[in-house]
């Protein structure tokens, strides 16, 4: 990885990782399912009028932008309006990537390692950890309704993931745009139903700039210039090589909660985090580990004979 790559890739793991601070700031002014409406008009509006349309079939767009957009982010919204603080939120959501193994093993028949196997069962503890935290500091009631939320929302992450996988090789741009296009519609409906149209109305005509100023920053700064960047990442190196960085996102997340929202965790919230950061690890790196151990135990026992 070159420096420009290495740029880039701190790029995108700062505007995600920050994120999850500018979501909450910004349901602060805003409903959750409103936020969701605004966010995918905005990426979808300007961009589909300068971007041809992917050539990926209807039935897989449209399925693509259910489970990862508005499944995702209609449950991470609640989450975070419900309590789920903002960088625990960018923690757990990495579960996305054991519901992803797991569904393409399902799906496609892909093997799961031990590496795999043992690193699921690594973060499975400590998320039970974080959520039995979340109930004890909350009664059961808003924060583990978050949390179970926030679960929720990295399945629908994890499904996206393997539709994108059947989709195959495709413009990354071409594909977030245009697939923006079907949650706003959704979004909007469910914000009616939930939020009111008295709230919705009064969240528009009385929207601060740190609320606007959030809507902007997820459809343009997260969404199209992180994504972009993301998949010339993907484009120019070897997924083995970009896929780990997304590891930094939560250390992002948890460190820009605590210097600008003042979320300090406790110490088993702490203790929950390390557990689930030591799974993904496992996870990610643990094949390779346990190639690297095997080859020295046979070049040491092939040395000694």
């Amino acid at each position: 990885m070159n420096p420009r790559h290495l740029f880039t890739a701190m790029i995108v793991i700062l505007l995600w990782g920050m994120n999850f601070v500018v979501i909450k700031i910004g349901l602060k002014g805003i409903p959750p399912f409103l936020m969701g409406t605004l966010r995918f008009a905005l990426v979808a509006l300007p961009s589909i009028f300068f971007i041809p349309r992917p050539k990926v079939a209807l039935k897989l767009l449209v399925t693509y932008a259910v489970t990862i957009s508005l499944g995702q982010f209609a449950f991470l919204f609640s989450a975070m309006a419900m309590g789920m603080p903002a960088g625990l939120a960018s923690l757990v959501l990495q579960a996305q990537a054991f519901f992803t193994v797991g569904l393409s093993a399902f799906v496609f028949g892909d093997k799961l390692r031990p590496s795999n196997l043992i690193g699921m069962l690594v973060a499975s503890f400590g998320l039970a950890l974080l959520g039995s935290v979340s109930i004890n500091q909350s009664g059961g009631q808003v924060t583990l309704a978050g949390f179970a939320l926030t679960i929720c929302a990295a399945a629908s992450w994890a499904t996206g993931n393997v539709i994108s996988k059947k989709i195959g090789p495709t413009a990354v741009l071409s594909l977030v745009s245009w697939s923006a296009l079907v949650p706003i519609i959704p979004f909007f409906l469910l914000s009616l139903w939930f939020e009111g149209a008295t709230t919705i109305t009064y969240s528009l005509t009385h929207m601060s700039l740190p609320s606007a100023f959030s809507i902007a920053y997820l459809a343009f700064a997260a969404t199209l210039i992180g994504y972009t960047l993301w998949g010339k990442l993907l484009s120019a190196l070897p997924t083995h090589t970009v896929a780990p960085l997304t590891l930094l996102v939560p250390v992002v997340g948890l460190t820009a909660a605590w210097i600008i929202l003042g979320e300090a965790l406790t110490l088993l919230q702490v203790i929950g985090a390390l557990v689930v950061m030591g799974g993904l690890l496992i996870n990610v790196f643990g094949q390779r580990v346990f190639h690297s151990m095997n080859k020295k135990l046979r070049f040491g026992t092939n040395k000694q004979s």
